[in-house]
């Protein structure tokens, strides 16, 4: 099992499970121990209260499932009645949590935790944005710029990790988006679609781990087939502060299967300059 003690690698994994997952835990369990990661970040966790699933991920880490390690960060229900529930399992000590559910600014939860580093801590938003229209979806990219003090983030290491539902204008989409998307009623990015959660996510000074160092061609999240049109998304993110980014070593795109209809997006950065066990500049 990868340690996590200052000096050493840290790899980061946000995946959304699908309601819950479902039939497919099994696939979804051997995923997350395949790709082994530090800091896993997992959405739509629907039923997820009474931790079995939280104890089989952390198992699936060799981690158990205590505070130190596990956080599920409670969503506010729907018009449905479900709760779309995030969680945060990690290698790194879990220090502090809070989640963020006011049904004024947030579609499902944003759960922001600090985590022990043995250096610096680690801030990190695992977040799942509204899956319904880009305004609402703004106004929680605006709240999680009001939880951020600018000088601390400009110096700090931190990490926002989730299903954003939104659109980079950075991703290779086809010239003819708009029309295929109006073709195939989707709405939720609007008409044409916007961009303006990740224009603004990257005006405050978040920076894309995948449009940074991608490690392969592949870059979209969600494919998506509607009224006989297929169109590839990205909708999953991990963004870094600049310090952090810094660090990035590469991101990927992995592949699930038909463990969800979300493909998972990991991110790996080397360890700090300076912490126990790596050379200081």
């Amino acid at each position: 099992m990868r340690g996590s003690l200052p000096g050493m690698p840290l790899k980061v994994m946000t995946l959304n499970v699908l309601m819950g997952g479902e039939e497919r835990m099994p696939l979804l369990l051997t995923l997350i121990a395949r790709e082994n990661p530090d800091v896993l970040v997992l959405q739509e966790c629907l039923g997820w209260e009474d931790g079995e699933r939280l104890r089989q991920v952390a198992a699936a880490l060799g981690l158990l499932a205590t505070e130190a390690h596990v956080r599920l960060g409670t969503a506010r229900p729907r018009p449905s009645g479900n709760r779309y529930h995030v969680a945060i399992v990690s290698r790194l000590p879990v220090r502090s949590a809070r989640a963020h559910a006011n049904a004024h600014f947030i579609g499902h939860c944003l759960l922001e935790c600090e985590l022990e580093t043995g250096a610096e801590p680690l801030t990190v938003f695992a977040a799942h944005f509204d899956s319904h229209q880009e305004g609402l979806r703004f106004v929680e990219a605006r709240y999680l710029r009001s939880l951020i003090e600018p000088e601390a983030f400009g110096a700090g290491d931190f990490l926002l990790a989730g299903d954003l539902n939104s659109l980079s204008r950075a991703d290779p989409y086809p010239v003819d988006l708009a029309d295929r998307v109006r073709r195939a009623r989707i709405d939720k990015y609007g008409h044409p679609p916007r961009f303006d959660v990740i224009d603004d996510l990257e005006g405050f000074g978040w920076v894309d781990m995948l449009r940074l160092k991608p490690g392969s061609s592949q870059w979209a999240t969600a494919r998506r087939e509607r009224e006989g049109e297929v169109i590839d998304f990205r909708t999953d993110y991990v963004f870094a502060s600049p310090s952090l980014a810094r660090r990035l070593v590469t991101a990927r795109v992995v592949d699930v299967g038909t463990a969800s209809d979300h493909h998972a997006l990991t991110a790996s950065f080397s360890p700090a300059r300076g912490a126990a066990g790596t050379p200081p500049t």
